[in-house]
């Protein structure tokens, strides 16, 4: 909303539950249905008779897929909603892929409640156990025996069933898939035509092994070599082909070891949360959301290079189960060299559910430095001023 304003472009928000502002605001707020592509598609032309739409853009995984469809409602060229769907479903991904000669872990995909002491039995371990419509790493578990194996699909499926819709059927599926040692990285890239422009590439300096992968660092410019960091873009370069994305932003998450650079995920989306803010382009003035607006709308697209300073972001931890009563150091984590912002965004009064069963984070620490390394530690320091009150949930 904030690159929209910048760039004078009206901007309507479309979400699944209505607001009490709609009729008063019936240009800037749109009620669909997220559960039916369809019926969404057809309201939004509807509207669009009424509020001429030059495009439709999805901030997340689920509304990827239908600010797609729209886009091919309202006749704009872009993504397939064939290609939108791949990115969204964690199969169909990893089938495609696979069939493609992409790097990706082994998989099988079963269903909760079904067969699950043969499932334990026949499973080559360690392994990762993974939804297939979740997002932020929520209810992924690492099982490294049979017994591990029962436990971690029982803790899935509670959260499947507490969370997913009953008419979702695959949403109550999950994968399988051999877990892939090595240091993690994402990239962030934009399509043009089926050319991939890299905005960034990021380390992840903590290691992810599980048993549960919430992130915690995001760090660049990355400090893989250079023909390492080629070996990874062409991957991911690889994985967008090979789904049959073509246009927009998309956000992979890689893994690099001794075999050379594994795809993990790849989604037709910008990074999540506010976690975008690290990236600055240009003269430090234009963000990722302002060069995504640009592309959707036919604007001319500014300088895709970052900023020069390294940059880094911590998804603060959750630390801990429960209520969240206070947090106190944010003025001394802010006086830290090198520390841009800190920014907590749970509230007084919240329920904290650390990884599997959560998927939010109390907040993010920002920091720019001369090097990689510098901003790592700054935000390490950052978080260690950090306080958090929980109390234990009734």
């Amino acid at each position: 909303m904030e690159a929209a304003r910048k760039l004078q472009v009206d901007l309507t928000v479309a979400s699944e539950q209505p607001s009490t502002f709609e009729q008063a605001r019936p240009d800037a707020l749109l009620t669909l249905d997220f559960h039916d592509l369809d019926r969404a598609v057809q309201e939004a032309c509807v509207f669009d008779t009424r509020f001429r739409l030059a495009a439709a853009l999805g901030v997340d995984d689920d509304t990827v897929v239908i600010a797609t469809a729209i886009n091919r409602g309202l006749g704009r060229p872009g993504n397939t909603i064939a290609a939108a769907q791949a990115a969204r479903d964690k199969l169909l991904q990893r089938t495609l892929l696979g069939s493609a000669g992409v790097s990706v872990p082994r998989f099988g995909v079963h269903t909760i409640g079904t067969d699950l002491e043969t499932s334990a039995q026949r499973t080559h371990y360690p392994c990762v156990i993974k939804p297939l419509r979740l997002s932020a790493s929520r209810g992924v578990i690492r099982a490294d025996d049979p017994a591990g194996f029962v436990a971690a699909v029982a803790r899935l499926a509670a959260i499947l069933e507490s969370t997913c819709d009953p008419r979702d059927r695959p949403a109550m599926e999950y994968l399988v898939e051999d877990f892939i040692p090595g240091q993690e990285v994402a990239l962030e890239g934009l399509l043009v035509d089926g050319h991939l422009h890299v905005l960034a590439l990021f380390d992840k300096p903590d290691p992810l092994d599980g048993p549960f992968f919430e992130e915690t660092i995001y760090v660049t410019p990355s400090r893989h070599s250079g023909s390492e960091q080629a070996a990874l873009i062409e991957c991911a370069r690889q994985a967008a082909a090979a789904l049959g994305l073509r246009d927009g932003p998309i956000h992979a998450e890689l893994r690099f070891n001794e075999q050379g650079p594994w795809l993990i995920e790849l989604a037709a989306r910008p990074i999540g949360g506010r976690c975008s803010a690290v990236l600055r382009f240009g003269d430090g003035s234009i963000s990722l959301e302002e060069i995504v607006l640009r592309h959707a709308l036919g604007m001319p697209l500014p300088s895709l290079e970052r900023e020069r300073s390294a940059a880094a972001v911590m998804m603060i931890p959750v630390p801990g189960a429960g209520v969240l009563e206070d947090s106190t150091g944010v003025d001394d984590a802010k006086r830290v060299p090198g520390v841009e912002d800190v920014v907590i965004t749970a509230h007084r009064g919240e329920t904290l559910v650390p990884w599997p069963e959560g998927s939010r984070y109390p907040g993010f620490i920002f920091a720019r430095a001369a090097t990689p390394a510098l901003a790592e530690r700054a935000v390490r320091e950052a978080h260690r001023r950090l306080r958090f009150i929980i109390r234990p949930s009734p």
